[in-house]
């Protein structure tokens, strides 16, 4: 019976999605009036929605994509804007995800992440030689993948893990999880093969995605690979750390330098 349910059930177990109604977007308006409403059609018609906010003085901005965890809702990020300082920042929800259209999967966010980065390499207002991918945990996968297919500056992969498929195969050692996983996530098998700078954070006592898991990855790196172990901090409040930002911070700096 396990069998059945875990390949039946995997969708909701892995995408937790947090919808949200026109009052949202209304409330996000008048709390956050420099944040531009983005709304991208998908080729296969699918509306993705979130925001774009500029933190910079210069006619052309580098830019960080932004792309979150697997129950997570990205308009509480726009608040974060003053760590992004001298650059511009895109949160776009998930589908199924905030006011985006369509259904949650690998293969949809691995097409979107693309189409996203495509879309605003092209604007005017936008450096496309200073891209970065920034991804937390499920996003993690999602952002490396964009490594993979596109010419970034660098990555900043919070919680990061090698494969779905390995973290699921720990906590159930006795299920044949590659049979029944749709959704492998695998960044490993693409690590080795991405040369630009990435910078690791990783909480201490992590036990959503061990440790273990982010390092296997980091060792696999193909380029520069940096990495911060926030001490006594979990999967959920690592991002309350002081050494978090700074260590963001001096990441994207050092992009800027180069």
């Amino acid at each position: 019976m396990l069998y059945p349910f875990l390949y039946f059930a995997q969708e909701k177990l892995l995408f937790i999605q947090q919808k949200k109604d026109s009052e949202h977007l209304s409330w996000v308006t008048r709390e956050y009036p420099h944040a531009e409403e983005v709304r991208i059609k998908t080729p296969d018609n699918v509306l993705l929605q979130g925001w774009y906010i500029k933190n910079s003085p210069e006619q052309q901005s580098p830019l960080v994509i932004y792309f979150g965890g697997n129950a997570e809702e990205i308009s509480k990020h726009i608040r974060e804007i003053n760590y992004f300082k001298g650059w511009a920042l895109l949160l776009v929800n998930y589908r199924g995800y905030g006011l985006s259209e369509g259904n949650p999967s690998e293969t949809n966010f691995f097409k979107d992440a693309v189409l996203l980065y495509d879309t605003f390499a092209k604007r005017i207002d936008i450096d496309n030689q200073k891209i970065v991918a920034f991804g937390r945990s499920l996003g993690t996968g999602v952002a490396v993948y964009l490594a993979h297919q596109r010419d970034l500056k660098g990555l900043i992969l919070v919680s990061p893990y090698d494969s779905i498929r390995s973290i699921a195969q720990e906590i159930y050692p006795y299920v044949p999880v590659s049979l029944l996983l749709k959704h492998h996530f695998d960044s490993l098998i693409l690590a080795s093969s991405i040369k630009i700078p990435m910078l690791a954070l990783i909480a201490q006592n992590d036990r959503i995605i061990p440790p273990s898991h982010s390092f296997k990855l980091i060792e696999a790196w193909g380029g520069v690979a940096r990495h911060t172990v926030i001490t006594d901090s979990h999967h959920n409040n690592i991002t309350m750390s002081y050494e978090y930002w700074e260590s963001i911070i001096a990441f994207l700096d050092s992009l800027l330098k180069v």
